[in-house]
């Protein structure tokens, strides 16, 4: 049997990196709460055609990054590589959409076929946001909103929102046409990959990165947006002043798949150099009729995991624990567990450390973030107490187990107010 190994572009995860990565969860879900958007989950494989129709034929994902394989039963299924369209083929099929206009909300591992390399893997992870069968552009200024927040609770700084107006169905048609003639012009002096985009898809044209794309693709005519769509993206940025969101207009910012309309977003940061997009989406109006579906208008995001793991402080993974819990000698082994029992019963995080000598001990309870001691030895274990020690101040007193909680909770207010402070001082 060979070396085992993990598979190439994947990660297993622990210590720090792992509080990181459950740090950047967390504050998702705790943001979603806020914002009304309901938890939902999706298979992880889906059939292949449901990321082939919502993803384009075209796109590298499709004819190059997808995990595909045939099943025994269901034909040739793919490992999700987005979360978008098993979402909508779930609001088809799955009898969401009797819940419309609905906000969702998920994370999870999806998959690409393609080279690792910094914050980018083959197993990855993502989080996504939706709001399916609205047409509101208040719908997109919440999302986005959302997104802001993320980010600014993450601690993520040099955040910059590039948006952009991809017009209605009119605009897009007329632009597409005029993107064609242009194109056309020059047909034999663009790239392979270009030439083939040309007719299926010449939106992608716009953003190729081959230099011998790039002067054509600079000189391109700009959409012409009708009345309804500068009514439309005039809303959304409206919306986005009044909420304090800040944003950049990038005329260069565009989505290739024809179902995409209105409003395109990137959130993107200087901290990453090249792969500076830390989340990113728009508005899908078309999508899930290309499942086969009505019309349902609908926006959404997603986001890397990983990157925005990279790019999170230590201090803000790291949630330590409040209390340490210090038997000394065999008999106070039993009663270390029901003190921290009785704490973590009343909502503080506690970590028993069982052996070793004092001054060790302590050092490893104060590097794990504890305010708070409670030793155990032969006389607490006789009387039914602990040695109550505050970690900052010194100071140290006798009292039964319930009676520590409420200056452990104390301890723990103070750090989050001088926290507070800190941060209104930054």
């Amino acid at each position: 049997m060979s070396k085992l190994r993990p598979i190439k572009g994947t990660q297993s995860l622990t210590g720090e990196a792992a509080e990181r990565f459950n740090h950047v969860v967390r504050t998702f879900d705790e943001v979603r709460r806020l914002y009304g958007f309901m938890r939902v989950e999706v298979p992880m494989f889906e059939q292949t055609g449901v990321f082939a129709r919502t993803m384009g034929e075209t796109s590298d994902v499709v004819s190059k990054e997808m995990w595909s394989f045939e099943s025994r039963s269901e034909g040739s299924v793919t490992l999700r590589p987005e979360f978008t369209a098993g979402i909508a083929r779930a609001y088809l099929s799955e009898g969401w959409k009797q819940y419309a206009p609905m906000k969702v909300a998920t994370h999870g591992a999806a998959f690409r076929y393609e080279r690792p390399q910094k914050g980018r893997y083959r197993q990855f992870h993502q989080l996504d946001a939706e709001v399916l069968g609205s047409d509101d552009p208040m719908a997109d200024v919440e999302l986005l909103c959302f997104g802001a927040q993320l980010l600014e609770e993450l601690g993520i700084g040099g955040v910059t929102l590039k948006l952009n107006t991809l017009g209605d169905t009119e605009s897009r048609d007329n632009w597409r046409a005029a993107l064609i003639e242009h194109f056309s012009a020059h047909r034999d002096e663009l790239s392979e990959d270009s030439q083939l985009r040309l007719e299926k898809n010449p939106l992608r044209i716009l953003d190729s990165k081959d230099p011998r794309d790039r002067p054509f693709a600079d000189s391109a005519p700009a959409m012409v947006l009708t009345p309804e769509a500068e009514d439309f993206f005039g809303a959304v940025t409206a919306g986005l002043d009044a909420a304090g969101v800040a944003y950049e207009r990038d005329t260069h910012l565009v989505r290739g798949l024809d179902y995409y309309r209105h409003t395109a977003f990137e959130f993107v940061t200087d901290q990453l150099g090249a792969q500076g997009t830390v989340l990113a989406g728009g508005r899908y109006d078309g999508l899930i009729e290309q499942l086969g579906g009505p019309h349902t208008p609908a926006v959404g995001w997603a986001a890397g995991v990983e990157r925005l793991a990279m790019l999170i402080g230590e201090d803000e993974a790291s949630e330590g624990i409040e209390a340490a819990v210090l038997p000394m000698g065999d008999a106070a082994r039993p009663h270390a567990i029901a003190a921290a029992q009785i704490l973590r019963g009343a909502g503080i995080s506690a970590e028993i450390f069982w052996s070793g000598k004092m001054a060790k001990r302590m050092s490893r309870a104060d590097a794990a973030g504890a305010g708070a001691a409670l030793i155990i030895g032969d006389e607490e274990v006789a009387a039914g107490t602990v040695q109550y020690k505050d970690l900052k101040t010194g100071e140290q007193r006798q009292l039964t187990p319930a009676e520590t909680i409420e200056p452990i909770t104390d301890i723990a207010a103070e750090a989050m107010l001088a926290e507070w402070d800190t941060e209104e001082q930054v």
